[in-house]
């Protein structure tokens, strides 16, 4: 079965550049798109009318958005889902049940894709499938002006697996670069094991040797897009600094996911959070495979 790609609308600026993106990579990679709004009954004086009244308020509201992005793509098949409940909820099953989630983001502050507080972050933190967050400011033009993908690496070959597949199928779909970031610092010398004290003479040193693990990462991935350009990118410093100094470039980043559970519910890892908060472009947050 074709999974499609979702984005979750709740009438702000933020979700309806969500739709937009949404609308125009099922377009790229032959996806049907599929609208997701989830909604309560407010029976209270600040909110007018009935629940059958709300309901069609909440109806005429999602198809204004879906006659605008149909208007645009001719074709395109679009569904909508209408979901009164939870919106976390809702919006985890419609994940796991697409390529991709695509919800709104104000960055600077709280992941905001459906509704204020952490919902965003839930949902992000416990999908199995990629969840792409897009700025109210996001315009087709960033796509086609020879911007790159750029997607963090990190670890051996498997641990960004599902980064790296992300960003090629996302780059030869627009015909874009990608750019391969590793980031790296040096840990205290107690933390060398004899081990890997061996493979950094081996490589020549720590740079030499983070230059070759990341061409590792990249080669099943070069043979299965020959005709995506690559950048390799090693710099030393944070993941989160170095991947939003060159952010300026992007017209994608896409970052693995580490998720944990607190007291207080699921936390994504810090490298997918600062870069959400601070990053202008579209970021792509990608679970493990």
């Amino acid at each position: 079965m074709t999974r499609p790609i979702t984005a979750g609308v709740d009438g702000s600026e933020e979700s309806l550049a969500a739709l937009a993106w949404a609308g125009r990579e099922a377009v790229r990679r032959g996806r049907a798109l599929r609208v997701v709004h989830a909604w309560r009954y407010e029976p209270h004086e600040a909110v007018q009318g009935d629940h059958e009244a709300q309901a069609r308020w909440v109806r005429d509201a999602v198809d204004a958005g879906v006659r605008t992005v149909s208007g645009r793509h001719a074709g395109l098949e679009v569904t909508t889902d209408i979901v009164e409940g939870d919106a976390a909820d809702a919006l985890a099953a419609a994940a796991d049940q697409s390529e991709m989630l695509v919800l709104g983001s104000r960055g600077h502050g709280r992941v905001v894709g459906f509704l204020l507080g952490s919902v965003g972050q839930q949902v992000i933190a416990g999908t199995s499938r990629p969840v792409v967050l897009v700025r109210s400011g996001d315009r087709a033009t960033g796509e086609v002006d020879g911007r790159e993908i750029v997607v963090g690496q990190e670890g051996d070959a498997q641990d960004s697996a599902a980064a790296l597949g992300f960003a090629f199928e996302t780059a030869a779909a627009r015909g874009a670069t990608v750019r391969a970031v590793r980031a790296w610092t040096l840990p205290p010398v107690f933390a060398y094991s004899p081990g890997s004290l061996k493979l950094l003479d081996e490589a020549g040193g720590p740079e030499p040797y983070q230059t070759k693990a990341l061409s590792e990462a990249l080669q099943p991935w070069r043979e299965r897009f020959p005709d995506v350009p690559v950048v390799e990118h090693v710099e030393m410093g944070s993941a989160g600094q170095v991947l939003l100094s060159v952010a300026g470039r992007a017209q994608l980043m896409v970052v693995g996911r580490r998720a944990r559970r607190t007291a207080v519910g699921a936390r994504i890892g810090s490298v997918a959070h600062g870069v959400l908060h601070h990053a202008a472009c579209p970021v792509a947050v990608v679970p493990p495979a």
